[in-house]
């Protein structure tokens, strides 16, 4: 090993972070300079946004990560769905949404009634 890679080796620190891939968050291992270099490399592999933690640089005793390589072997990609399938699983979507937003217009009808209610209570005059 020459002296100039010896060098480089030594600036060099261990950071582990937390990143989002395939969504599965995965512990991983980067080496850098600083923190900020580490996430800045971390960004620029799995992308804005998919860094989950900031990097801790980590001693040797801290190996408590999965290799990505691991990971990403036993994550399955999906199956693109042809478009019958697209359809329904757009109308189910479309289902759900139009559920939660009457459930959610029933409550809030609900709370306006009985704020309604309160009023009337509070306003009539104690014989």
């Amino acid at each position: 090993m020459t002296p100039a890679l010896v060098h480089i080796n030594n600036c060099m620190n261990k950071y582990l972070a937390t990143v989002r891939v395939k969504g599965h968050t995965v512990k991983t291992l980067v080496f850098a300079e600083s923190s900020l270099h580490a996430r800045l490399i971390l960004e620029f592999q799995f992308g804005i946004g998919n860094v989950v933690s900031n990097p801790t640089q980590s001693s040797k005793a801290n190996e408590d990560y999965t290799p990505l390589d691991e990971v990403i072997g036993t994550i399955k990609p999906l199956k693109p769905m042809n478009p019958q399938q697209a359809k329904l699983d757009s109308l189910k979507k479309q289902k759900e949404v139009a559920s939660n937003n009457l459930k959610a217009e029933r409550d809030r009808q609900k709370v306006a009634k009985a704020q309604q209610q309160i009023r009337i209570a509070t306003q009539k005059p104690v014989a």
